[in-house]
């Protein structure tokens, strides 16, 4: 009876070891108690759960309010399966080393704003959220007292051994594996869904580089054109795309109308942003604007919209009314870009139906270029390893993809504007 209750006191104490959190696209994911837990406990790691992972493409697809703080916990998961495997096969990681890697990717979006990419180039400039996640993670490392030293070597990719910063950044990490899977199953676009966990099986070193087994390269093929196909059909969809615009053109006239000496409804945190030119000097200089960083979140925006659609200012008031009640821009979608004669005429009607000025008329449409390949060789190609020891890009050893296909840059050019 004692060797039982001893028994049971270890197993209690061997899973009071580990946090263990149900997510509905793999499962139970165990957290260790001790650094990881602290990371995930950090309040700028907890900001995540305010911040959708897809910003606004719940208007087309009604499901895709998932977090970023899920997405991490995903990638989290897949890089702990991926270090699981690799040692496995006789890949030699270090205790620290198999821990920093899971830090680094738990981290590794910790600097989103809200909205996805809204933020970067509407209120602050010549900053990418990458800039921010590594200011975030400093910031974490100095409460838990130097604790990722390591971690933020790797995700610098100054760490000597490199397939620990091609598992978290490169075109087969585990940032992608998940929100590719992840995001198809919110979204419910079913042809989405890769095979995350026969691709991590497949993982291995060869050169000092993380490699494809052969057995694997279907699972690979599968994988860029599912890529692909998120990308336009939910990532870029046209109908998202427009409703991003709005935000953005809401964003930049307040902004504006903030220059001119016009007293604006934010809340702290956003008006920060609203008063203040911010750039990555801005953020080198003042302390506090890391800290107002972090108060933001998605609730600051839709507060301030809610305020702004009562505003006096009628383009400010239309763009918070189109946010707020979904009245979208009209989005149209061409190879070609539309002539400076389109584009005039829609302004021209545009201002006489609200009888706004023609510079104001810029808020209310906006042309975008947006270009997309599946793959880019020259960025961090996907080798395939044979069992005789070579090694053979994706591009070469695939039968159904070359590298014209693989590689050919898609643009497209979104014409958005206001519907009167």
């Amino acid at each position: 009876m004692r060797f039982l209750s001893y028994l049971c006191k270890q197993k209690e104490k061997k899973m009071n070891e580990h946090k263990i959190i149900n997510d509905p696209v793999f499962g139970f994911i165990k957290i260790r108690r001790g650094l990881l837990y602290d990371i995930v406990q950090h309040p700028l790691f907890q900001r995540l759960n305010r911040i959708n992972q897809l910003g606004l493409a719940s208007v087309v697809y009604p499901g895709a309010r998932h977090t970023r703080f899920q997405h991490s916990l995903g990638a989290f998961h897949l890089m702990a399966e991926a270090v699981k495997s690799l040692t496995e096969k006789g890949v030699y990681i270090f205790d620290s080393e198999a821990e920093a890697v899971q830090a680094a990717i738990l981290m590794h979006d910790i600097g989103h704003g809200p909205f996805s990419h809204v933020l970067e180039n509407t209120l602050i400039h010549g900053i990418s959220h990458e800039d921010i996640s590594l200011m975030m993670m400093e910031q974490i490392n100095r409460d838990l007292h130097g604790q990722l030293n390591l971690a933020i070597s790797i995700f610098k990719d100054e760490y000597p051994n490199k397939i620990f910063h091609q598992l978290i950044s490169s075109q087969l990490d585990m940032d992608r594996l998940d929100y590719l899977r992840r995001d198809s199953f919110y979204t419910g676009v079913t042809e989405g869904n890769i095979g995350s966990a026969r691709i991590i099986k497949m993982l291995n070193v060869a050169d000092d580089r993380l490699v494809v087994e052969a057995k694997g390269i279907y699972s690979i093929e599968n994988f860029l054109t599912t890529r692909r196909l998120m990308y336009w059909q939910v990532y870029l969809h046209k109908t998202a795309v427009g409703y991003e615009k709005v935000l953005v053109n809401a964003l930049m006239r307040a902004k504006q109308l903030v220059k001119e000496g016009r007293e604006i409804f934010a809340t702290p945190a956003l008006a920060y942003f609203l008063y203040n030119d911010v750039d990555k000097a801005w953020f080198e200089q003042h302390d506090e604007a890391l800290r107002m960083y972090s108060e933001l979140d998605d609730s600051d925006i839709w507060s301030a919209l809610k305020v702004w659609k009562h505003s006096d200012d009628i383009v400010l008031a239309t763009l918070a009314e189109d946010m707020l009640n979904r009245h979208l821009f009209k989005v149209e979608v061409s190879e070609e870009k539309p002539s400076d004669k389109r584009l005039n005429e829609i302004a021209q009607r545009i201002g006489n139906k609200m009888n706004i000025s023609e510079n104001d008329t810029r808020y209310m449409m906006t042309l975008t270029e947006i270009g997309k390949d599946m793959y880019n060789p020259e960025d961090d190609s996907i080798g395939i390893l044979y069992k005789d020891g070579t090694v053979k890009d994706i591009a070469e050893a695939s039968e159904i993809l070359n590298v014209q296909l693989l590689s050919k840059k898609i643009r497209k050019y979104y014409l958005c504007y206001q519907r009167v």
